[in-house]
């Protein structure tokens, strides 16, 4: 059962205003949610609400100039990744979003106020992601003299996956020069800028509406960005910490403000800490853990002491599956390369340390670990690693057959 489920039978209202990102068929609705359903990764400028909002406010529809480009290898203009959108601040999809999203919230504090009925609400916001498509003074807001290059844009790719090499010229990056990265780089801090305003609105909502108090908030992202760092853009097949380790905050009203943890988290976890807030249990198979104790500075001492992550493919079909612990990080490539990244020695992770025979014993635990994980969450890539890797005794029947090891019974 979603959450969104789990918190209606509690009572509560439960809405979602932007980016979706479950599937075109079925929209928040079918999973509980109020709210309108956007479909796909892009800012969805066609669609119908949006165009209602900006006739109804007197507004301009967005018109896209002085496009941003590469260019292919086979000689074709490369993916969109920056532009000139032809709007006033206030006309865009950001802002869009952000009315509709405080327009609910105006609704659900008539309802909170009159008879106590607590709400959910989430803000899905479509950037910063590329492409980076701005008014004018979002987009010149920063000075491309003000940006350090990421130290990754050395990367050579040698020793490392033939697919990150692929996709750095997916991303057209050889074909533009320097200048156009600090461009984009400077550029995307315009966009987050941006975002960064609208969420300003939401907090100046609550306060409004006498929620800020009673409310807890969350804020995180689905994924980092390269913006050219190990000469990539986008996110794709290449567990870098630039777009896995991403921002996370959580306030919670009456817990220590100002703390930060060390711990590792997940976004399964906000699922659980949700539930938690509204007194409801979660799922006995839920993988994620609440993250309310953090908020007080108390970690458990069970708590997790490393982290898995999944890729099963964007642009490329490439699975891969990555174990990280506060020194080290192992991803397996099963088709490739594998990869070992000794965080202190290397936090760029430029050195892949997987065959360095000083990293044998180390390679050894990782891959044992990571196998145990993948295992227990019922993963079966942990299948694969069972022939290919010595990650302990064969204690059952790799090749999934109830006949072997069978006995003949009379």
């Amino acid at each position: 059962m979603p959450f969104s489920a789990r918190l209606r039978d509690v009572g509560y209202n439960v809405g979602i205003e932007g980016k979706w990102h479950v599937g075109k068929s079925r929209g928040p609705g079918d999973f509980g949610f109020d709210g309108s359903h956007y479909p796909g990764w892009h800012n969805p400028i066609g669609h119908s609400d949006y165009r209602a909002w900006l006739a109804h406010k007197g507004l301009p529809s967005p018109v896209i100039s002085d496009e941003v480009r590469g260019v292919f290898p086979n000689g074709e203009p490369g993916n969109l990744l920056a532009g000139v959108i032809h709007q006033p601040p206030e006309a865009t999809f950001e802002h869009f979003l952000t009315d509709q999203t405080i327009s609910r919230l105006e609704q659900y504090a008539r309802d909170h106020h009159q008879d106590g009925r607590p709400f959910y609400m989430a803000t899905h916001f479509y950037g910063p992601h590329l492409p980076y498509l701005l008014p004018p003074e979002y987009l010149e807001m920063y000075s491309p003299d003000l940006v350090e290059l990421p130290a990754s844009l050395v990367e050579t790719f040698e020793n490392k996956p033939p697919v990150q090499r692929r996709y750095s010229e997916h991303w057209t990056y050889d074909t533009l020069g320097e200048d156009t990265w600090r461009w984009l780089i400077a550029a995307y801090w315009g966009y987050v800028t941006l975002i960064d305003e609208q969420i300003g609105r939401l907090i100046d909502t609550l306060h409004r509406l006498d929620l800020w108090d009673s409310t807890a908030v969350a804020f995180t992202a689905d994924h980092g960005e390269f913006t050219g760092a190990h000469r990539l853009h986008d996110k794709g097949p290449a567990m870098y910490d630039d777009i896995y380790r991403i921002p996370g905050l959580l306030r919670v009203p009456g817990a220590p403000q100002g703390r930060s943890t060390q711990a590792f988290v997940n976004l399964v976890d906000y699922t659980a800490t949700i539930l938690d807030l509204a007194g409801v249990e979660p799922e006995p198979a839920a993988d994620g853990r609440s993250l309310v104790p953090l908020t007080c500075g108390d970690e458990p001492d069970d708590w997790r002491a490393d982290i898995t992550a999944e890729f099963h493919g964007h642009h490329f079909p490439y699975p891969q599956r990555m174990l990280r612990t506060r020194r080290f990080k192992l991803v397996v490539n099963p088709e490739s390369v594998n990869e070992l990244y000794d965080l202190e020695a290397d936090p760029y992770e430029l050195t892949n340390s997987y065959d360095d025979p000083a990293m044998t014993d180390v390679r050894a635990q990782l891959l044992q670990r990571l196998y145990e994980q993948l295992r227990a969450a019922g993963d079966n890539f942990h299948h694969w690693m069972t022939s290919m890797y010595p990650v302990g005794g064969k204690d059952y029947d790799t090749s999934l057959s109830d006949f072997e090891g069978a006995r003949h019974q009379v």
